[in-house]
């Protein structure tokens, strides 16, 4: 089996959802790119950056993982934000002591989130409201002292893609001591009800984009259109397997 792919110097980890218990062990600074976050990577140096210097960068997104397949021959498996979410908190059930810091972007999304998190049993959980980033000068000293001061195990990065990636480099970056940086961006959502009603079977069959879509498609409609951009991306360089 592939075990990780370079692309545009992204090591892209081909993980199994049976891997789960295996990565959750482990610390560090994990992203889960979009499509449309892809299809920027020539435009945002900072986040091309950002996922270059992940610890662990998974397939995401069910465009790139077909385009791979299309004009590549590589089949990857999907491993989505909306999946990674499910069995996070499916472990946070059994392991509730955690202190979990979530960055959340605003007091509403702040509130669904503490309540949802509060509902299933999680004990030691701390809400920051972050402030508006400028993505291409991201700077927040009071997010670093509250991190260093009460040492999280897992920071729960909330916040919109292309933004959070650059904010999660910054605080592993700036912070004293190794905790797991996740940055799933709004998938918690999915479940506190506040994204569109995505469930294990649309995220399956790569249908999550049609129902945000339909949900929400002012939002979403340019969104996509701009990760179209990923298709030359994909077939103009190289892809190239690794399994060391």
């Amino acid at each position: 089996m592939i075990k990780k792919i370079l692309f545009k110097n992204i090591v892209f980890s081909n993980f199994n959802h049976s891997d789960f218990n295996k990565i959750i062990n482990k610390k560090g600074y994990f992203t889960f790119p979009s499509g449309p976050g892809l299809a920027s990577i020539n435009i945002s140096k900072d986040y091309l950056f950002s996922l270059q210097k992940s610890d662990l960068v998974f397939f995401d997104s069910g465009f790139f993982v077909i385009l791979l397949k299309i004009f590549k021959g590589i089949n990857v498996n999907k491993f989505s934000g909306y999946k990674f979410i499910e069995l996070f908190l499916k472990y946070l059930k059994k392991n509730n002591k955690k202190i979990i810091l979530s960055i959340d972007p605003n007091k509403n999304f702040s509130n669904s989130n503490k309540n949802y998190l509060k509902k299933i049993g999680v004990k030691n959980l701390i809400n920051y409201v972050a402030p508006k980033y400028n993505p291409t000068k991201i700077r927040d000293t009071e997010l670093v002292k509250l991190v260093n001061k009460v040492r999280p195990r897992f920071i729960l990065n909330n916040i919109g893609g292309g933004t959070q990636e650059i904010l999660g480099l910054y605080l592993k970056q700036n912070i004293k001591f190794k905790t797991t940086i996740l940055c799933t961006g709004g998938a918690i959502s999915f479940f506190t009800g506040d994204q569109a009603p995505i469930n294990s079977l649309i995220d399956r069959l790569y249908l999550g984009w049609l129902v945000r879509l339909i949900f929400n498609p002012f939002t979403f409609f340019k969104r996509y259109l701009i990760a179209l951009r990923l298709i030359p991306l994909v077939i103009f360089n190289k892809v190239e397997i690794k399994n060391d």
